[in-house]
């Protein structure tokens, strides 16, 4: 019997554990296979496909691409899978995307600093051995007392509308499926159910190659899954899964923790070889 988890992280962007460490956990739990998503990066899968073939675990090359919808409605981000991760033009966009992230942190610290909370960058980076991302800054905000948590660093500072937010480089949902197709990857929307006028966005982001809609994730209840397959029906796309894990006390799933249908990894495994 397959144990699937489609959406984990790594130190490689906002995860808390290496790739090595998080196969082995992922092994510890009984995992047959994962892909390893993390944000804007692939630099982990190196050590990933290692510690894969050593717990014998299959590892699908993946990312996270985060982008915002258009006239500043809200978030979308889109997981990619199987892909040609050596793709050059692939990683130039990656790095870049990165590149402003590092910007976006570096904004994000200058709003916290003008409404007193003590902090610098140099604080950030000490957190992120990749991608630096927004729990890295919660986790600086953590270490001189701002904040209890993660989530209530979100809460209090970090989320859109709080102080300390700051926006992103546009880059919009197509823009990812597009770039994720363009290095044969398999796109799919990640956590849904958080996009306003979702049915949409589905309709436009098809029309640009999205192949797939993340169903099976996290807390989502048994009404949720029914609704988000009904979506998968209407626009004939692929229902992934997963966890979203980070590491303890940034998501409540654990590693394996969300139940994925087998037949979401052999569909996709049978489009990617169509």
């Amino acid at each position: 019997m397959e144990h699937i988890d489609l959406h984990t992280h790594s130190t490689a962007s906002d995860g808390l554990f290496a790739p090595a460490e998080l196969l082995r956990q992922a092994h510890e739990a009984g995992l047959t296979t994962i892909a390893l998503t993390d944000h804007d990066s692939t630099d982990g899968l190196a050590e990933a496909f290692s510690a894969g073939n050593k717990y014998g675990i299959e590892v699908i090359p993946g990312v996270e691409i985060n982008t915002d919808l258009p006239n500043q409605s809200g978030e979308a981000h889109v997981l990619g899978y199987f892909l040609d991760y050596s793709n050059e033009d692939f990683q130039a966009k990656l790095s870049e995307r990165r590149s402003h992230r590092e910007q976006r942190g570096r904004n994000m610290v200058d709003n916290l600093r003008k409404i007193g909370i003590p902090i610098t960058y140099d604080m950030v980076k000490k957190h992120a051995d990749g991608a630096v991302g927004r729990p890295h800054v919660a986790a600086a905000l953590i270490e001189i007392g701002a904040a209890s948590s993660v989530p209530d660093a979100f809460d209090r500072y970090l989320k859109r509308g709080k102080p300390g937010y700051a926006p992103r480089n546009p880059f919009l949902p197509t823009e990812a499926v597009k770039l994720i197709a363009s290095a044969g990857g398999l796109a799919s929307l990640a956590h849904p159910l958080f996009i306003a006028d979702l049915e949409h966005h589905l309709a436009k982001l098809t029309d640009f190659g999205l192949k797939g809609l993340e169903v099976y994730y996290g807390e989502y209840s048994d009404s949720d899954i029914a609704s988000l397959l009904q979506l998968c029906q209407k626009f004939s796309l692929i229902p992934t899964g997963g966890s979203d894990y980070h590491g303890p006390g940034i998501h409540p799933t654990a590693l394996g923790g969300r139940y994925v249908p087998p037949e979401s990894l052999s569909r996709l495994r049978s489009l990617k070889a169509n």
